[in-house]
C-alpha cells in the first residue's frame, strides 16, 4: 500500500518473518539515493505518542535522499504478536531483518536511528551486528535500562494510588519481586513479561557501551542551555575516554515522546536534517 504525504510517498507491507511478520513503512529516497536509515522506535506507549514526529523526521530524511524503514517491532504496533510477548532478543533479530531489507535495496551501510529506549536496543545491537553500520543517531537515549524500568513501573503504582487500590502492593520493588517470581504484569495498559522485564533490567548502561560506529547524540536540553545533564555527561566522558567516535547536540526539544498530540519538536528535526544534509555522519 502506498501512502502520500507532504507530496512524498510511502509504501506500507509486511516484512515475513519466520512464524510471524512486521509491519513497515518505508519512505524511499527522493531523487539520487544517498543511504538507508533504520529507525528502532521507543518503548510501549512512548512509541506511540512519537509516531508524529517520527514521521516528519523520516520524510524530512527521505526529502533529502535517504532511504527510511520504520518498522513496529514483534508484539507492537500493527506487528503480528502481542506485546506480552515481545522479547529484547527478538527485537535484535527484528533489526537485524530490517538491515537485510534494507541491504537488499541500498548498497551503503544502514544507520540506525533510535529514540530512548530504542536508542539503548541501537546500541545493544550495534555491538554484536554481523554487518558494518555507518553511524548511530540516538535521540535522548534512556541512560540505563534498570532506571528506565524502574520508571515504568512506577506508571502502575501511581494508577493503584489514583484508583485507591489499598489492598494492592504497588511498590516498585514490590513488583520487581513479582516479576523475578515470574508474574506477569499489567502496567499502563501493557502487559510486561518477566523475561522482558529481566532483558531491561540487565542491559549495559550508557556508560558501559563503546559505540563501533560514529555516534551523534541528541540530549534535549532547556532553552538556551548547552550542559548535559550529569548522567549523560557522565556517559559521554566514558565514550571519550574510550575513543569513540561522538558528537553530542544539545537542542531545545518537549519530551513529546510523554506529551502526543500537539507537541513540536521543530529544533530536533532541523538539527538532525541538516546533520545528513551536510552528511557530516563521521565527524
Amino acid at each position: 500500500m502506498t501512502l502520500v504525504a507532504d507530496g512524498l510517498r510511502a509504501e506500507a507491507f509486511f516484512l515475513p518473518l519466520p512464524g510471524r511478520q512486521l509491519f513497515c513503512l518505508f519512505h524511499p529516497a527522493h531523487g539520487e539515493c544517498r543511504g538507508a536509515v533504520l529507525y528502532v522506535p521507543p518503548f510501549a506507549e512512548e512509541m506511540n505518542r512519537a509516531r508524529r514526529i517520527a514521521a516528519q523526521q523520516a520524510r524530512e530524511l527521505a526529502a533529502l535522499g535517504y532511504g527510511v524503514l520504520q518498522p513496529d517491532l514483534d508484539g507492537t504496533g500493527d506487528s503480528s504478536g502481542d506485546f506480552g510477548d515481545a522479547r529484547w532478543e527478538t527485537w535484535k533479530d527484528d533489526l537485524a531483518a530490517c538491515c537485510a531489507w534494507l541491504g537488499e535495496r541500498i548498497a551503503q551501510p544502514p544507520l540506525l536511528w533510535g529514540l530512548r529506549l530504542g536508542a539503548l536496543l541501537a546500541l545493544d545491537y550495534a555491538q554484536a551486528a554481523a554487518h558494518p553500520l555507518r553511524a548511530l543517531i540516538l535521540w535522548q537515549p534512556v541512560a540505563s535500562g534498570q532506571v528506565y524500568l524502574t520508571q515504568f513501573l512506577r506508571m502502575r503504582t501511581l494508577n493503584a494510588v489514583l484508583a485507591d487500590s489499598a489492598s494492592e502492593q504497588t511498590g516498585t520493588r514490590a513488583l520487581r519481586a513479582a516479576l523475578q517470581s515470574g508474574v506477569t504484569l499489567e502496567v499502563g495498559g501493557y502487559t510486561l513479561d518477566p523475561a522482558l522485564a529481566a532483558a531491561i533490567d540487565a542491559l549495559t548502561p550508557l556508560e558501559g557501551h563503546t559505540p563501533p560506529c560514529p555516534v551523534h547524540w541528541f540530549e534535549m536540553a532547556a532553552p538556551g542551555s548547552r550542559a548535559l545533564p550529569p548522567g549523560a555527561a557522565r556517559a559521554a566522558d566514558a565514550w571519550r575516554r574510550r575513543h569513540a567516535r561522538l558528537q553530542v547536540h544539545a537542542v531545545d526539544c518537549p519530551p513529546f515522546w510523554a506529551a502526543g498530540e500537539g507537541v513540536a519538536a521543530p529544533a530536533l528535526l532541523a538539527a538532525t536534517t541538516a546533520l545528513l544534509r551536510e552528511d557530516r555522519l563521521g565527524d
